[in-house]
């Protein structure tokens, strides 16, 4: 199932909370060789997520984590405008209604499965909070993963070529997007609604960032 997790509230699921920042630190840190941090627990963490980000996982009937991503609103701090801008001639995006999406990860186990419903819950997001796009940062094993989904984003300005590939990109979200991802999620739209209903409550969806 999806889960909608602040970070303030990961430590009510400390086995999808361990199991998420381990798989983290397998995939960026093993599997990619990013210059990233890993801590005595085995836990690969961050500065942006000491900001109380917003969580979507992809929870394993055991509970274990599968695939996850972070959100968090441009408004704020965020790794794009502090780490990226070069990408996009210094411009910064700050906006309530654009947040960006880091640390796509996908479990050793992961099905195609997991790729699409997070795809489909930053869709949910987007929906339920009013924000009109979402930024993120990727590489070229991600372009694929874009690809396969069928949700490619909007390249906003990128750097190198293969494996030195850099790109910054936006994703708009439409109902037929919502209604196509879903069907290559085999997640009926209904389902995916009931998930993020049960985290945030189904007046949620009636919110827009100010």
């Amino acid at each position: 199932m999806l889960r909608y997790l602040y970070a303030d509230q990961l430590d009510e699921f400390p086995q999808l909370r361990d199991t998420m920042f381990r798989d983290r630190a397998d995939q960026f840190k093993t599997r990619l060789n990013w210059d990233v941090s890993v801590d005595e627990n085995g836990f690969e963490r961050d500065e942006y997520d000491d900001l109380n980000p917003l969580y979507v996982i992809w929870e394993t009937p055991q509970g274990t984590h599968s695939g996850s991503m972070r959100l968090l609103p441009t408004s704020g701090r965020c790794m794009v405008n502090e780490h990226f801008a070069e990408l996009m001639n210094g411009d910064l995006i700050n906006s309530p209604l654009i947040w960006e999406c880091t640390r796509f990860c996908l479990a050793r186990h992961a099905t195609r499965l997991t790729a699409n419903a997070l795809m489909l819950a930053g869709g949910e997001v987007m929906v339920g909070f009013g924000v009109k796009q979402c930024v993120g940062v990727f590489d070229q094993r991600m372009i694929r993963i874009y690809r396969m989904i069928g949700a490619q984003p909007k390249i906003l300005g990128q750097t190198g070529e293969g494996k030195d590939f850099i790109g910054v990109g936006t994703w708009s979200f439409t109902d037929e997007l919502r209604q196509r991802v879903a069907k290559i999620a085999g997640i009926s739209p209904l389902q995916s609604r009931q998930w993020f209903d049960l985290a945030f409550g189904p007046d949620q969806r009636l919110a827009q960032v100010g």
